[in-house]
This record gives structure tokens, C-alpha cells and sequence, in this order.
């Protein structure tokens, strides 16, 4: 892109450190001068059609259809053509050009555009210096949110006629770009969905194609080795769980400890630097009934990611919370053939048969006790994770790679609106083509 697409002849300083120089022919206006903040508050109960936070995708402004998303308080109403932004600090990233009018969450800034179409609002909006400016006004420690006063205030680069041009050259190049992300994604999808056949294929029926099979005597595990049983989780290993209490929070010192729960898991292991820290006190109280050490397994068992595991691969002392520890006294082939179960989708099959339909949000101690489990041999148990072990890593790093493509591609997504929007990027000569591209073009 960067090839194609040469700066403009002369630029003068927009007297905005962060904004850097600006097309000679462009101004630079506060945003209150380039947008209107719309502000009409309507009641609960209103039938408009509503958007909430959970609508829009953070980074790139595509909204998301959900069925369950209603109004709650007061909302704002908004038209076709608005700008909605996100105040909040983790939803700084949200902002969407509205595709239909209806109401919002009130935590939304409802901002109609004026001297700038209401593309290139939108996506000056999504830029990289816009949202650093607006988090670092922030205030407010539960719930951090930046007000109008101060974004109102921020400067927006004006084209001087060419504002609707370059929102049309973004709309063409991000739409390639999102096509891009969207096939790296569905690859994704598909080497876990494989890199999880494999294992359930192992874990449930072995290694040896030539096996005796019996019926397991369970209808959706089907048949399984004749040599293997069909038992309780907690026939094969110790299964305890973590507090389920919120200990209060203290900082980082040599008198506190980590206390773990599943965003703390990173792939298939625990990630210590976000991790919250409580009292001595209270981590010697939890581990009384849950004390992990090196070579046990922990599970989520609450919330939207119950069954997502880790290995304890770590010395360190620490506390869980809302996880479920498997312990397996430093026995490093039980522990990963464990992990490998849990990775296996019959978690799955199992939290669905006991949610009977409704949503599981949380699974006890006793429903994770007497989970389904097939215990097979030592020896068999061992073949199993060092045949898995060489061939899920092929899997990990093919999905590494093609995750890693898709963090570049949106890094260039990031900074193809950020180029076009502060005037780095001149496309006044840019013509919308009238046949659409190859793949091999757009790949390109």
C-alpha cells in the first residue's frame, strides 16, 4: 500500500504534538466544531431497535447481531449516519457508523457529523492516536470513562474537499483487508477443530487400529478398546476445587500471593503477570483445600469458558479461584493425558447433557467428580501423550502462524486508517474499480 500511495507535495504542522503535520491544504478543528454530541435520552421500554456495547466488535466498528441485547436505563437515541463511540476504557476501541437509526446504551457517545462525512469521522475514531488521547483522560477506577469535556476538545484533521473520497477509498481497501482476516480465522477454526479429532480420536479409542472394541455402555461415547474402563474422573485422580469467594486484593510484595482463575490461563499454561494478589493470610486458608504443585492440572468451572485447562508447570506458590485441581501427585503422563481429555470435546458432550438445554454457567465439584473418563493402561496412557505431544505441536504452530498473519494483517489494517486520516497517505487520485479483484490480487 504504502508503494502505491505517495504523501502529499507539502505539509504544515497542526500544532499538535501527537498529530504531527497535516496536509498544507487541510485544517484542524476540535471535534466539537467537526461533530454535534447528540444527547436524547429515552426511557426503558422503548421498541426501537437498540444497540448495546456487545454489538460492536472492538478495533474495526462492524456490528454484531444479537438476539438477547436489551435496553436497561435510560438509552440515547441515534439516526442513520451517526457515529457511535464507546466511553468506557475497555470499549474505547467500539465505534460504529450507524447502518439504521434506533436507541443505545447511554455509555455510547452519539456524535453527528458536520464539516466531515461521517465515514471519515468514524474511522478517525478507530485511529490509534484518537483512542491513546481519550484512555488517557480516563477517571474513575471501577468503571473508567472519558467525558465529552475533554474529547470534545480533541483536535480532527479537515480535508479540504476530500473527506467522503478518502472514507470510500477505506471502505474498498478494509473490506479486502477484513476478507483477509476473516479466511485466516475460518483456518484457524479448522486446524483446532482437526488438532481436537486427533485427540478425541486418541483418548477414546487408542493408538492401535487393530484393537478389540466393545460398546463403552455410554451412547454418545460409542465403542471403545475392550481392555479399557469406562469410569469417574475421580477413580483416576484427586479432584478438588479453589475459593469461590472474592479474598480482598492487595499489592505485589513478599507477604502476598497470586490468586488464579481462568484468564490466567494462556494456551495450555498459567500466565502470572496479570494476576491479582491476596493476603497471606487468606492463600494459606484457600490452600487448605486446594493446594497445587507442580504436574496438576486446573480447570475453569464457571462462566462462558468452563473446561478451558492448564498445566501446573511452575514452583510457585499460588491460589485458585472458580477452577477445579486435578491433582496427580507430579505424575507428568496422567497429568497431560488429563489435559488432553479436557481438550478432547467429550467435556463438551457432557456440560451440554448436563445443562438439559439451559445454559451452564457453572459445573460443582460433584458433576466434575463423576465426569465420564476411560482409563487405560500405564503403558498405553504414555504412548498416548508422546504420540499426541508430536503431533498436536504441529497443529499449535500451524495455528501460531496463521494467528500471528492475522495480528499483521490487522496491524495493517490499524495503520492504513490511521495513514489515510492524518493526511500521511495522499488518495485524491484514488478510483473506485469498477471489476472487482482476483483473490490472487487481493492476497497480493
Amino acid at each position: 500500500m504504502a508503494g502505491r500511495y505517495k504523501p502529499y507535495p507539502e505539509y504544515k504542522n497542526s500544532g499538535i504534538e501527537w498529530l504531527g503535520g497535516i496536509p498544507l491544504s487541510w485544517n484542524c478543528v476540535r471535534l466539537k466544531y467537526s461533530a454535534d454530541l447528540h444527547s436524547n435520552k429515552i426511557e426503558a421500554g422503548s421498541v426501537q431497535r437498540y444497540i448495546g456495547m456487545e454489538n460492536i466488535e472492538s478495533g474495526n466498528g462492524r456490528y454484531l447481531a444479537k438476539e438477547d441485547v436489551s435496553p436497561e436505563g435510560l438509552s440515547t437515541s441515534f439516526l442513520k449516519g451517526d457515529v457511535l463511540f464507546g466511553k468506557l476504557r475497555p470499549y474505547l476501541a467500539k465505534s460504529w457508523l450507524a447502518e439504521f437509526s434506533g436507541i443505545c446504551s447511554s455509555e455510547f457517545l452519539v456524535l453527528r457529523s458536520k464539516n466531515v462525512s461521517p465515514g471519515f469521522l468514524h474511522y478517525y475514531t478507530l485511529t490509534d492516536e484518537f483512542i491513546n488521547q481519550v484512555n488517557a483522560s480516563t477517571y474513575g477506577s471501577k468503571m473508567p470513562r472519558a467525558s465529552w469535556d475533554f474529547i470534545g476538545l480533541l483536535p480532527v484533521p479537515i480535508p479540504d474537499n476530500g473527506s467522503e473520497k478518502i472514507s470510500n477509498f477505506l471502505d474498498h481497501e478494509t473490506a479486502k483487508i477484513d476478507t483477509l482476516i476473516e479466511k485466516q480465522q475460518q483456518l484457524i477454526q479448522l486446524l483446532k477443530e482437526k488438532r481436537q479429532a486427533v485427540i478425541s480420536h486418541a483418548v477414546t479409542k487408542g493408538l492401535n487400529p487393530n484393537v478389540k472394541m466393545r460398546d463403552s455402555g455410554v451412547e454418545w461415547l460409542g465403542v471403545v478398546p475392550e481392555h479399557w474402563y469406562v469410569v469417574p474422573l475421580k477413580r483416576v485422580c484427586e479432584v478438588k476445587d479453589g475459593t469461590h469467594e472474592t479474598p480482598q486484593y492487595v499489592d505485589m510484595s513478599e507477604d502476598a500471593f497470586p490468586l488464579i482463575t481462568s484468564k490466567d490461563f494462556i494456551g495450555d499454561s498459567i500466565s502470572f503477570e496479570g494476576a491479582k494478589y491476596i493476603s497471606k493470610v487468606d492463600h494459606l486458608e484457600i490452600i487448605k483445600r486446594s493446594n497445587t504443585e507442580t504436574g496438576d492440572v486446573l480447570m475453569s468451572m464457571i462462566g462462558g469458558n468452563i473446561g478451558k485447562a492448564a498445566l501446573v508447570k511452575s514452583n510457585a506458590n499460588f491460589s485458585i479461584k472458580n477452577v477445579a485441581l486435578f491433582k496427580t501427585h507430579g505424575n507428568q503422563h496422567v497429568a497431560q493425558y488429563i489435559l488432553y481429555y479436557l481438550q478432547s470435546g467429550l467435556l463438551d458432550i457432557q456440560i451440554s447433557l448436563l445443562s438439559r438445554g439451559g445454559a451452564q454457567g457453572f459445573l460443582s465439584l460433584g458433576d466434575i467428580r463423576n465426569l465420564c473418563f476411560l482409563k487405560a493402561p500405564s503403558d498405553e496412557i504414555e504412548e498416548i501423550v508422546e504420540s499426541l505431544s508430536k503431533s498436536t505441536i504441529k497443529f499449535d504452530h500451524l495455528i501460531e502462524k496463521a494467528e500471528l498473519a492475522v495480528k499483521l494483517i490487522i496491524e495493517r489494517r490499524t495503520a492504513l486508517i490511521s495513514a489515510a486520516v492524518t493526511g500521511k497517505m495522499d488518495v485524491r487520485d484514488w478510483v473506485a474499480p469498477k471489476v472487482s479483484q482476483t483473490n490472487k490480487e487481493v492476497a497480493a
